[in-house]
């Protein structure tokens, strides 16, 4: 374990920093007499300077709020940074090899080796930067211009271009003194047969900061049609980035985070910019990773999340990911004492479009918009089940009761135990109870709101319908051709398979894990297939899925040759496609002989409307 760092360390490290140097880089100081210097507090708003330093004595004051100390203590206070973090700090900064008692710190070349690690992130991330405005970035600024960032936002971001080729960062860092067995630590290079290699090629790039500010990795952005790899690269896991430890942008809005008490999640770097620019400088987002444990911990210092009061806002996509996203946070949710909100755009657009599209002040509404994350997570639970049965309401409830027995404002719970009544059109004493049973259950008894039935109502093994009612056999063979032939499947497949309500929940999760999978695969270059498209849906699926996901990879296809299996999987989607059609057709049909015709003439013509294009579809679907 790490020890504690010697008094007479401290004292040294203490007696070495120039406090007015470190304030320097927070505030903005004007002379304000002999060894005095003067600037507007960080710790509070206001316009006339009375936050004072005093460099020979090593402290500073601020005569508006008496926030007082030393350099530790500013650097503490404004970084959220632990002691310990910070002394060791400060001790790089000035050369000094601190010692420990009670057990041992890092080792002097370790510290060594982080802050030659961190110089090489720091001459990257400069060099990014520069190529930015060269010819060669014009995709790059074109990509920023179309998205409503100017070159003073690129600025701030830090946002730089990474020159087509295969070794341009690599020389760089070289001729600044940079060996090739730092330069592998970094992240940043790739190693081939033929040694190092930039790994960020012709990208647009986005500095991935710590906390106090350091480039500890990047983000980059896919610009051309022939770069193979994936839409958004990031570097890989470093002795300095772990991207479970780390938030884009909470460098930028630590300061606005302490001080509103609100942290707004994003699932972008765009986003991020996007919200700042209009406003919304409390936002950050995750690194190709959903939020979690260790996100939770950063992120609460800033928020004093010992007394309640502060929010924490989750924005998602109104899509089934974004729903399956939500769900995932709300299961972290008891790990915070803040409340926890999501803001979803009604039209499925995140914040970096809704700047585009509507102005900073939509932007800004979307989060005041925010609704709690628990009544999100009802919503999107019901969504998994056929209300328009008795047997799916039942089961809806007993999936939504154990989100309300865990809303932590024992006040509220009641009234959300109503208002699940009314959704389902269930006796409200019949909720309650089972609110009331899911409360005094046993965590691991807990239904999971993730999936689409509970565990206690329907094991595994009866999740899977009968293969011989017809429904579940078309669902089922078109469930076996996306796995097993993805690469026969034209977009129009895909975009008609993603819109297709089955009947089964069970088929829908698989459905919902091919999409998911084929998103983390990259839709500009299609899916992977075989083994690692198997393995990358079965990411996405509860375990007691997984055997019928292989079911599903290894079921023999009626085909003997390609010609045959293109036609066999053109014919299942055709059929599958024509069953919905069919539905919906009846649908309207049968709304039609409900109704009365002249007390709603236009709705009877709009449905009259909507089954000729339905007819449309279906013989466009042979045609095709």
């Amino acid at each position: 374990m790490a020890g504690l760092i010697r008094r007479e360390d401290i004292d040294e490290v203490r007696s070495r920093t120039d406090i007015k140097e470190i304030v320097d880089g927070y505030v903005t100081l004007k002379s304000a007499g002999i060894g005095s210097w003067k600037g507007l507090c960080p710790f509070h708003d206001e316009r006339t300077p009375s936050f004072h330093v005093r460099p020979q004595m090593g402290t500073y004051h601020c005569f508006g709020c008496d926030e007082s100390g030393d350099a530790i203590a500013f650097l503490m206070n404004i970084d959220h940074t632990t002691f310990s973090e910070t002394v060791e700090k400060l001790a790089a900064r000035v050369g000094y090899e601190l010692h420990y008692e009670q057990g041992s710190g890092p080792k002097k070349e370790e510290v060594g080796r982080r802050q030659r690690l961190l110089d090489a992130h720091k001459v990257a991330a400069e060099f990014f930067q520069r190529h930015l405005y060269t010819r060669q970035a014009g995709p790059a600024q074109q990509f920023l211009g179309e998205r409503g960032f100017d070159g003073e936002a690129a600025k701030r971001y830090g946002v730089g271009y990474a020159p087509r080729g295969w070794d341009h960062l690599l020389k760089h860092l070289r001729d600044r003194g940079f060996t090739d067995q730092e330069l592998k630590l970094t992240g940043m290079f790739s190693e081939g047969n033929r040694g190092l290699y930039d790994r960020f090629r012709g990208r647009l790039v986005w500095p991935i900061r710590a906390v106090a500010g350091e480039v500890i990795g990047f983000g980059a952005r896919k610009l051309f049609d022939d770069d193979p790899g994936p839409k958004y690269l990031n570097t890989p896991e470093t002795a300095l980035y772990k991207k479970s430890q780390v938030l884009y942008g909470i460098d930028l809005a630590k300061r606005e985070i302490a001080k509103q008490r609100r942290l707004v999640v994003v699932e972008g770097y765009t986003d991020v910019m996007a919200c700042h620019l209009a406003g919304v400088t409390t936002a950050v987002a995750t690194c190709g990773t959903a939020f979690g444990p260790e996100h939770i911990k950063i992120v609460r210092r800033f928020l004093s999340d010992d007394g309640g009061g502060g929010e924490v806002v989750f924005t998602f996509d109104g899509d089934a990911a974004g729903q399956k996203a939500a769900l995932r946070a709300f299961e972290e949710d008891q790990k915070f004492v803040a409340q926890t909100y999501v803001a979803v755009e009604p039209h499925g657009m995140d914040p970096c479009d809704l700047r585009l599209a509507r102005g900073d002040a939509a932007v800004a509404q979307l989060v005041e918009n925010r609704r709690p994350l628990f009544e999100f997570a009802l919503r999107a639970t019901l969504k998994n089940y056929d209300l328009d049965t008795i047997e799916g309401r039942i089961r809806a409830m007993r999936a939504c009761a154990p989100i309300v027995a865990r809303i932590r404002d024992r006040s509220l719970r009641p009234a959300y135990a109503r208002q699940l009544a009314g959704w389902l059109g269930l006796d409200p004493a019949e909720v309650q109870r089972a609110v009331d049973a899911a409360g005094r259950a046993p965590r691991e008894e807990r239904p999971d709101p993730q999936r689409p039935e509970p565990e206690s109502a329907r094991p595994p093994t009866a999740e899977l319908p009968d293969p011989r009612e017809p429904v579940a056999r078309m669902e089922r063979e078109a469930l076996e051709v996306v796995i097993q032939c993805p690469d026969l499947l034209g977009e129009e497949h895909w975009r008609q398979f993603g819109t297709y309500t089955f009947r089964y929940p069970v088929h829908a999760e698989v459905r919902d894990a091919v999409f998911t999978a084929r998103t983390d695969t990259g839709p500009g270059s299609g899916p992977a297939v075989g083994q690692p498209w198997v393995d990358a849906i079965r990411r996405g699926l509860p375990e007691p899925l997984h055997g019928y996901l292989a079911e599903l990879a290894v079921a023999p296809l009626p085909a003997a040759n390609q010609k045959q299996l293109e036609g066999y999987v053109t014919g299942i989607l055709i059929h599958l496609f024509e069953l919905q059609i069919d539905r919906r057709r009846s649908d309207r049909m049968a709304e039609m002989q409900r109704m009365d015709i002249n007390a709603d003439p236009e709705r009877y013509r709009q449905l009259h409307r909507e089954l000729l294009e339905l007819d449309a579809q279906r013989r466009s679907l042979r045609q095709d």
